[in-house]
């Protein structure tokens, strides 16, 4: 049993995002784990109070969960006192109106990245929310996921040495919606509705560079459109206008490379979706979503280069597998968790609008590179 009830205001849990890892993994099983644990040892509920355009859908989840509240009236949602923190998993293009709304009325804001569609707009909330004095953040859950917290511990323990690089795979083949249906919905595939695996893509590994590697001095990217028409959800073609692949060149402060590949165009031929293989002078290491191999300076074999044999040896086979030790939360309730504590105790949260803001800026450089053609170098917002 908790010791308090928090409202908030969820708007955008119809979506695939929202829906499963928002309402149903985090908040709601925050609700069945008896509420969020402060400092104190008193324990914190949320009741969510679901926003959508759509009443008959948005009541539709709310049934399915035995949700009391629901609307389509924001702006009443909003008024309501008892709601202190608002949640947005819209598209972006409706988000930042929606959350300068909120912010007007001193609501503590959280949302989905990216914040915003351009660095313009993403650094307008950070700095609204400043101003308003209202706690905020923004989702950076590949942070939170098991391989990743498995590849900071590596880093921390100096298992690495001096990181000369970091090669980042992510992607799958997306059906483009005639034969089989679209794994992701099709504004995704347009720039005028704000699509666009750079801009969906891009914040995910400025954050995750820098908090894991080190502060990112400049961008290069080839973005393209690879599959240029698609199907709809009613089936109907529509011209894809918003690129569906992008390669990255990120340099990283004391001289390391990540090159990251994003691609909703790639058959998968990896362990897991997305996969970062990290590269040191004493050890490597490939992580995924949940698992880590490793590879030490000692335990290195020594390959030869002879196209004239058949391979003997499984390279694979040489890693060693990096335990799990402890037992892995959801990413993102964790962080809903983290941002709980933040607005009733000041705990620390880091992922704020101001990062937030700042990988939208890396998405931003990236189609600039791509545009003009070159390296640009990236300057503080």
């Amino acid at each position: 049993m908790s010791d308090r009830v928090v409202g908030v205001v969820m708007n955008g849990v119809t979506g695939r995002m929202g829906y499963r890892q928002h309402l149903v993994r985090s908040v709601l099983a925050i609700n069945e784990q008896g509420g969020v644990t402060l400092s104190d040892g008193s324990r914190v509920s949320l009741r969510p109070l679901l926003v959508g355009r759509d009443l008959r859908r948005i009541g539709d989840v709310a049934d399915r969960h035995g949700i009391s509240d629901y609307t389509t009236d924001l702006d009443d949602a909003l008024a309501d006192p008892a709601n202190t923190i608002y949640f947005d998993a819209q598209v972006t293009q409706a988000r930042v109106a929606a959350t300068l709304k909120a912010i007007a009325l001193g609501k503590h804001v959280y949302t989905e990245k990216p914040t915003a569609e351009t660095v313009a707009d993403a650094v307008r909330l950070a700095d609204a929310a400043a101003e308003a004095g209202v706690k905020n953040g923004v989702v950076q859950d590949k942070l939170f996921l098991p391989g990743l917290l498995k590849l900071k511990r590596l880093i921390d323990g100096g298992f690495f040495g001096r990181i000369l690089s970091v090669r980042g795979e992510f992607g799958y083949w997306v059906f483009e919606g005639d034969w089989q249906p679209a794994q992701r919905p099709s504004w995704n595939y347009r720039t005028e509705d704000g699509g666009g695996i750079v801009l969906d893509m891009f914040p995910h590994w400025g954050y995750v560079l820098e908090n894991l590697f080190g502060r990112i001095e400049s961008v290069y990217a080839h973005v393209t459109t690879h599959i240029p028409e698609r199907w709809d959800e009613r089936g109907q073609v529509y011209k894809a206008t918003a690129d569906d692949a992008a390669y990255g060149v990120f340099e990283l402060e004391g001289g390391a490379v990540a090159q990251i590949n994003s691609s909703w165009t790639v058959r998968v031929n990896r362990d897991e979706l997305v996969e970062f293989q990290v590269d040191g002078t004493h050890g490597s290491a490939v992580a995924g979503l949940r698992n880590c191999r490793i590879q030490h300076r000692g335990s290195t074999p020594r390959p030869i280069w002879n196209p004239d044999i058949p391979v003997t040896e499984s390279f694979r086979d040489q890693w060693q597998e990096v335990p799990d030790n402890v037992e892995f939360e959801n990413a993102f309730k964790l962080q809903w968790e983290m941002f709980i504590r933040h607005v009733l105790e000041d705990a620390p949260f880091p992922h704020t609008f101001a990062a937030g803001a700042r990988n939208v800026r890396i998405a931003e450089l990236g189609l600039r590179s791509h545009a003009e053609g070159r390296r640009l170098p990236v300057e503080a917002l």
